[in-house]
């Protein structure tokens, strides 16, 4: 999967398009679009739907704040 379109789903959140950016990684079955979705999860306030995207992404479920979170991702992604 071309990292770009992880990028566009991060940028789509940040500016405000959750739905957007879920629907972007939604059907993207690799570990990092499962990290982006564990992410949407947390944003959105479903911890337990966020715990299984981490998981699916072989990452501990994230404690930082959402927004250390998001630039972790960004920086890993670019």
């Amino acid at each position: 999967m071309n990292s770009k379109t992880y990028i566009q789903a991060l940028e789509t959140e940040r500016d405000g398009d959750w739905d957007r950016a879920h629907r972007i990684v939604q059907e993207i079955n690799t570990a990092e679009a499962a990290w982006i979705h564990a992410y949407l999860h947390r944003v959105e306030g479903d911890l337990g739907n966020a715990a299984y995207w981490y998981r699916r992404a072989g990452r501990p479920v994230c404690t930082a704040s959402l927004t250390e979170e998001w630039q972790e991702m960004y920086e890993a992604l670019t």
